[in-house]
């Protein structure tokens, strides 16, 4: 039987020394690779470094940074840089964010996300080349990389939960990075137009990695962790991204209810996460690799001082 692929996403909380140690802890349980978030928290790329320099095989990945706020020749030199202080254990990946976090926040624009990013990928994959020379509608680039021997590029991912950007991730990119889409929505709506991207390239499924983080709490105290995930996914739940994705979900009551009472419903945590004993753990990420999510990640609830988070990591390091 082959070897069961599992990742895992590290928020390394509020002391990035107990990240670093979960980073260890992942490796010799045999994770394949390590996913961070970026957002509004650490920068991705040095939490990674600081993964990196406490591992020797472990992969690792950001999932996701936000495009706008960075230049594609910015981004393109932070992951040569940190692809070569790792070893090639890099991969990139990238995501438009939302307008909450990048127009109400940062003051930036996020407009016409999917030409954007369909650009900012061009121009990316050049100045990972190590030369960009191009003309688009919202970048104009001429670049060169002034190093001796070019370090090698690493693999490309975007972040996408509606159709059209699931079909731009599979037409140009390496792989793709799922976050609360249901096994069902991976099923029915996210591989579906994963192949349409991929056949409009000329290409087949094979070979493209499907990232699927996993929300989990292995706990005996259900309730308690339950009361924590609601709190956490309540924040999402405002942004429009993921509302269209959940309603698209077959979740529209339950956003519905949101609104009226501020309430998340118990069937919501249920479709995108797993909450109590380990057997439900272990059927949600089954359920995930029978969708077709070829690299389940991990995601233990909230942070690492929760009492969950660490038995989380160890019990789904045997699935």
């Amino acid at each position: 039987m082959a070897t069961l692929r599992r990742a895992a996403f590290l928020n390394p909380g509020r002391d990035l020394a107990g990240g670093v140690d979960l980073a260890r802890l992942a490796e010799a349980l045999g994770y394949e690779s390590v996913w961070v978030t970026h957002g509004s928290g650490r920068d991705s790329f040095l939490v990674l470094a600081a993964y990196g320099a406490a591992t020797t095989r472990l992969g690792l990945g950001n999932g996701v940074v936000p495009i706008y706020p960075r230049h594609p020749v910015t981004m393109a030199q932070a992951a040569l840089t940190l692809s070569e202080v790792t070893g090639g254990r890099f991969t990139l990946g990238l995501g438009v964010s939302h307008r909450a976090s990048m127009e109400a926040m940062l003051g930036l624009s996020l407009r016409e996300p999917l030409a954007v990013m369909r650009e900012y990928v061009a121009v990316l994959r050049g100045a990972l080349g190590g030369t960009v020379a191009f003309a688009g509608r919202h970048y104009r680039v001429t670049w060169s990389l002034a190093v001796p021997e070019r370090p090698a590029a690493p693999p490309l991912y975007l972040a996408a939960l509606s159709r059209n950007m699931l079909e731009l991730a599979g037409e140009i990119a390496d792989g793709v990075v799922l976050w609360l889409c249901s096994p069902g929505y991976v099923r029915d709506v996210a591989v579906p137009a994963l192949e349409r991207g991929r056949a409009r390239a000329g290409k087949t499924l094979a070979g493209f990695e499907i990232v699927a983080a996993v929300p989990l709490a292995i706990s005996d105290d259900a309730p308690g962790a339950l009361v924590a995930f609601r709190a956490e996914l309540a924040r999402y739940l405002a942004l429009p991204f993921y509302r269209a994705m959940l309603e698209a979900s077959g979740l529209g009551k339950e956003l519905a209810l949101f609104d009226r009472s501020g309430e998340v419903a118990e069937e919501l945590t249920r479709a995108v996460g797993a909450v109590g004993a380990a057997e439900a753990g272990r059927s949600f990420v089954r359920a995930y690799r029978e969708a077709g999510v070829t690299l389940p990640a991990i995601r233990p609830i909230t942070f690492p001082d929760a009492p969950w988070y660490r038995r989380t990591l160890e019990e789904a390091s045997h699935w």
